[in-house]
């Protein structure tokens, strides 16, 4: 459960449905890109959180679903915070991830070595 490259665990904090603050296509092509790179470069972080609107990456008719279940297939733990995916009506539609509760996301940070939030 710890990075494979640095030795070292790294938590990664999504909170947005992308990546940066820009025009949602552009966001959502910078989420794509990010992860895209992690998992072709075995940059393994121990867990991926998302929560907030970060939740809707992990749903039917998100653009990185490939990406996501890519690296949890290669060990990564993708934590969906629950209150938000019930918040915005998309538990039915998880398709990747484990649906946890702000307490996974939490034991997640405490137990990193270094967190990253996008």
């Amino acid at each position: 459960m710890e990075e494979r490259q640095a030795g070292r665990s790294v938590v990664i904090l999504i909170t947005r449905n992308g990546m940066g603050h820009a025009e949602p296509a552009l966001q959502q092509q910078l989420i794509e890109k990010y992860l895209s790179l992690l998992d072709e470069n075995n940059l393994l972080p121990a867990a991926i959180c998302l929560y907030a609107d970060g939740v809707k990456l992990a749903v039917d008719g998100s653009p990185v679903l490939a990406q996501l279940k890519s690296l949890q297939a290669k060990g990564v733990h993708v934590i969906l915070c629950s209150t938000c995916l019930s918040y915005f009506g998309l538990t039915e539609r998880v398709r990747v991830g484990v649906v946890g509760g702000m307490g996974d996301i939490i034991t997640a940070q405490w137990r990193a070595d270094k967190v990253i939030t996008l």
